[in-house]
């Protein structure tokens, strides 16, 4: 009897890795996310128990103890469990927190890695996140911070060259602002909503005016000269 925490990938379903599929394909049970996609549920077998968990802003379906209980209970069930997660489990996944709870309660768990939208959804889009001469470092940091901590841990004074926020287009206006704070307002700012997918969207800006854009999420903001790498590959491409 095992729990697999599995990376879905950034919302392509081709990006999901061979091993996903592997452990998907004999799945009992699949606990998943909203961006897990159905052509990536149809792995699993056709008689496999399903159970959504998703969470998005302002409306969760399931508290993350409340899935940490069912993955505990399905794990002490089932042969295989496959809890399927949007990206990376240990990227913003909370996938360290499912871990310890099913350790805890002496269930097998095992970590299938996932190509992280941080950097798959840049790299799909043809934007760079470090670049030969411009950037040589970046920081993944959430634009969600949970408010229910004692004490906030994002400061926004970063000083790596690119900045790659996820979950934070909701908070783009106040995140902009903050970063304003450390960086000059004309740093260049990239979002892409839904990157990897046919509804694709890329918009471009500076930190002064991207907040005045129309931006839908989900979607990655990546801020810093990188952008500009970005702008000089599109303009190539006619």
């Amino acid at each position: 009897m095992v729990v697999y925490l599995v990376g879905a990938g950034p919302g392509d379903p081709e990006l999901i890795t061979l091993k996903a599929i592997r452990v998907l394909k004999r799945a009992d049970v699949v606990v998943y996310d909203r961006l897990a996609g159905e052509e990536i549920l149809g792995y699993a077998p056709e008689d496999a128990k399903l159970i959504y968990v998703g969470k998005k802003a302002g409306e969760h379906h399931k508290t993350q103890d409340e899935i940490n209980r069912i993955l505990v209970e399905e794990g002490k069930k089932h042969e295989t469990v496959v809890r399927l997660k949007g990206g990376d489990p240990f990227v913003f996944g909370r996938g360290g927190e499912e871990l310890l709870a099913l350790r805890e309660a002496g269930v097998e768990a095992r970590v299938i890695p996932g190509v992280t939208s941080a950097v798959g959804v840049p790299t799909s889009a043809g934007l760079p996140v470090t670049h030969r001469g411009v950037a040589t470092s970046f920081t993944v940091v959430t634009g969600h911070e949970d408010p229910t901590k004692p004490e906030k841990q994002v400061h926004w004074d970063y000083r790596a060259d690119t900045l790659i926020i996820l979950m934070g287009v909701g908070n783009v206006r106040e995140n902009m602002q903050e970063i304003m704070k450390h960086r000059p307002p004309e740093t260049p700012v990239c979002v892409i909503e839904r990157g990897t997918t046919e509804d694709e969207r890329v918009i471009l800006g500076t930190l002064e005016d991207i907040a005045e854009k129309d931006l839908r999420p989900p979607g990655i903001i990546v801020v810093g000269e990188v952008v500009n790498v970005y702008r000089e590959i599109r303009g190539s491409q006619g």
